[in-house]
C-alpha cells in the first residue's frame, strides 16, 4: 500500500496513525454511503432525464466549498478542526454556537445510514417499515437501527490505526460495487430510448431543487471527515487537502456514472405515469430492483449485501467525526470537559457514547431516510457557510501564515462558495428550513439564557458584537425561503429571481461578517494552538 503511517501523539494525546490514503478513504467512505443507493432514484423523480446534471452541479458546488476547507484544514491540523476555525474568525461566542450546530449536523448521520440498511432489508424482512411506502420505521425497525448504531459505536472504541484498516477495506468495496453496478445496468439495458424521453414541465428547475431534496448534496457532505481527524493525521498539511479534494472528485465520477446507468436501465413501463410517479418492482431498493428486472440476480444480491456495507461504513466514519467535534468542544471549554476524556486506545469514549445516544434520539422525530436527509443537508450546509467566511478573515488577518494549500482567486471563489451554500439552503424549501431555524432559535435562546441568567455573565463576554451578523444571515434566508416557490413557500418569488436575491443577500452577509471579525492578534492566538487558550470576545 502506498500509504505511510506512523504512530505519534497528536493533540491532547490522540494518536497520529492516519496516513494520506487512509484520510482520503475516510472522506470517500463518508460520501459513498446510502446516498448512492437512493439518490439516483429520487433525482430522476424530480429532474427526470436532467438528473445527471444535478450530480454535476452538486459536485461543482461542493468542490468549490471543499477548496475553501482544503486551505483551512492545513492551518488547523487538529481533530475537531471545524470548532477551532470558528474561534479563529469571530471568537469564543461564535465558536460555542458553531460547535453545537456542528454537533447537530453530525449526530443524525449514523442514524440515517442505519435507516438505509433497514430500508433495503425490508425487501426481504417486511416487518421493519410500516406499510404505505413512506419509509417510516416500525417498532422493530427502530430497535434494529438502535442496535446497528451500537455496533458502529463499539467499532469506534478501537484504536485509530485499527479503525483506519477496517475503513480502507470497506472503501475499496464501496468503490468496486457501484462500478460493477454501472457496468451491469448499462450492459443489460434494452431501453436506452428512455434517455431521450421528453422532459416534463419544471424538471429543468428540478436540477437545482433535487440537490437537497434527492440527497445529492447529502451524498457529498462527507469530504470534511478527513478534516475532523486532523489531529490523528501523520502529515496533516499535505494529507488533508489531498483527502478533501480527491474524495469529492472520486465520488463525483461514481455518482454521475450511477445516475447515467440508472436512467438507461429504466423501461418505458416504469415511466407510464411520468417521471414524478416513477415506480418499478423493488423500488424500495432501487438499484437492486433494476438489476433483478434485467436478469442480474447476482448483482441484486451483491447490492443487498452492500446495503449493509456502504451505509455502515459511512455511519462508522461520521460517528468518528462527530465524536471528534465533541472532543474539540470539551478541549476548548465550549462544552463539558468530559467530552475530551480518552480511553486506553486513545479515542474520546465519552463523546462516542454521546453520539450513540443522540443518534437513537434522531430516529424518533425523523423515522424515514428521506425525511432525515433533508434536515441533515440544510443544517450541514449552514455549517459549510462558515468556511468561506473564515478563509476570507484569515487571508486578511494572517496573510503570511504558511499554507500547504493555497486557494487561487480566493477573493472571488470564497464569496461564490458562500453564495452556493446559501442557495442549497434556499432550495431545501420553506418547510424544512422553518423547522431548522426554529430549532436554532430555541437553542440560541437557551444558550443566551444560560450565559446571562444562570452564569450572570456580561453581554460583552457573550460576544454580541462578533456574532450579530448571524441574525441577518439566518433571518434573511428564512424570509427568502418563505417568499420562494420551493418546498411550501408562498410562491411570491419565482425560481430565478429568488436565486439572484439569495446571491445578493449572501454578499451583504459576507460584508457584515468581515466587519465583525476578530482583530489579527486574536486570530494569531487561536492559530497558535489550544495551549495558548481560546480568546473571549472583546
Amino acid at each position: 500500500m502506498a500509504d505511510t503511517t506512523f504512530s505519534q501523539q497528536g493533540d491532547g494525546g490522540l494518536r497520529r496513525d492516519a496516513g494520506k490514503l487512509a484520510l482520503l478513504f475516510v472522506s470517500t467512505t463518508s460520501m459513498v454511503g446510502s446516498g448512492w443507493l437512493f439518490g439516483a432514484y429520487h433525482a430522476a423523480k424530480i429532474a427526470g432525464p436532467y438528473a445527471i446534471w444535478s450530480w454535476i452541479v452538486g459536485a461543482a458546488i461542493v468542490l468549490l466549498i471543499a477548496l475553501c476547507f482544503a486551505e483551512l484544514a492545513a492551518l488547523f491540523p487538529r481533530s475537531g478542526a471545524l470548532v477551532h476555525m470558528s474561534h479563529a474568525s469571530h471568537g469564543a461566542g461564535l465558536g460555542r454556537i458553531w460547535s453545537w450546530l456542528l454537533y447537530l449536523a453530525y449526530a443524525p448521520v449514523a442514524a440515517v445510514e442505519t435507516e438505509a440498511v433497514v430500508t433495503y432489508a425490508n425487501n426481504y424482512l417486511p416487518f421493519l417499515l410500516k406499510p404505505g411506502g413512506d419509509g417510516t420505521l416500525t417498532i422493530t425497525g427502530f430497535v434494529v437501527c438502535a442496535l446497528l448504531l451500537l455496533v458502529i459505536a463499539a467499532l469506534n472504541l478501537q484504536a485509530v490505526s485499527a479503525l483506519m484498516k477496517v475503513n480502507t477495506v470497506v472503501t475499496w468495496w464501496k468503490i468496486a460495487v457501484p462500478l460493477v453496478t454501472v457496468v451491469a445496468l448499462i450492459a443489460g439495458s434494452h431501453h436506452w430510448g428512455v434517455w431521450q424521453a421528453d422532459p416534463e414541465p419544471g424538471q429543468f428547475d428540478g436540477i437545482f431543487t433535487a440537490l437537497p431534496a434527492a440527497g445529492i448534496v447529502f451524498s457529498f457532505l462527507g469530504f470534511r471527515s478527513a478534516i475532523d481527524m486532523g489531529g490523528e493525521a501523520a502529515n496533516p498539511g499535505r494529507a488533508i487537502p489531498l483527502a478533501v479534494i480527491g474524495s469529492v472528485l472520486l465520488a463525483a465520477v461514481l455518482y454521475v456514472l450511477l445516475q447515467l446507468a440508472f436512467i438507461l436501465a429504466l423501461s418505458p413501463g416504469d415511466l407510464a405515469n411520468g417521471w414524478a410517479s416513477l415506480s418499478f418492482a423493488g423500488d424500495a431498493g432501487p438499484f437492486a430492483g433494476l438489476a433483478a428486472a434485467l436478469g442480474f440476480g447476482w448483482v441484486a444480491a451483491l447490492l443487498y449485501v452492500d446495503a449493509y456495507v456502504s451505509p455502515g461504513g459511512t455511519g462508522l466514519i461520521y460517528l468518528t467525526g462527530g465524536s471528534r467535534i465533541l472532543y474539540a468542544v470539551g478541549e476548548t471549554g465550549t462544552g463539558p470537559a468530559a467530552f475530551a476524556k480518552l480511553s486506553k486506545n486513545g479515542v474520546p469514549w465519552v463523546a462516542i457514547a454521546v453520539m450513540w445516544v443522540t443518534g437513537v434520539f434522531f430516529l424518533l422525530p425523523f423515522p424515514a431516510w428521506q425525511k432525515l436527509v433533508g434536515y441533515i443537508t440544510s443544517i450541514t450546509v449552514i455549517t459549510y457557510g462558515l468556511g468561506p467566511i473564515v478563509l476570507l478573515v484569515l487571508r486578511r488577518n494572517q496573510p503570511e501564515a504558511e499554507r500547504a494549500f493555497r486557494l487561487p482567486f480566493a477573493g472571488v471563489l470564497a464569496p461564490l462558495a458562500f453564495i452556493c451554500s446559501n442557495l442549497i439552503i434556499y432550495w431545501t424549501g420553506f418547510q424544512t428550513n422553518s423547522v431548522l431555524f426554529l430549532l436554532m432559535i430555541v437553542l440560541f435562546a437557551l444558550y443566551a439564557g444560560h450565559h446571562h441568567l444562570l452564569r450572570r455573565r456580561t453581554a460583552e463576554s457573550f460576544g454580541w458584537g462578533r456574532i450579530g451578523w448571524l441574525l441577518p444571515w439566518f433571518g434573511g434566508m428564512w424570509i427568502l425561503s418563505a417568499l420562494s416557490d420551493v418546498g411550501g413557500g408562498l410562491g411570491l418569488l419565482p425560481f430565478w429571481p429568488g436565486v439572484v436575491l439569495t446571491a445578493v443577500w449572501s454578499l451583504i452577509v459576507v460584508r457584515l461578517a468581515l466587519r465583525a471579525a476578530l482583530p489579527a492578534e486574536e486570530t494569531a492566538r487561536v492559530l497558535a494552538g489550544p495551549e495558548e487558550g481560546f480568546p473571549q470576545d472583546l
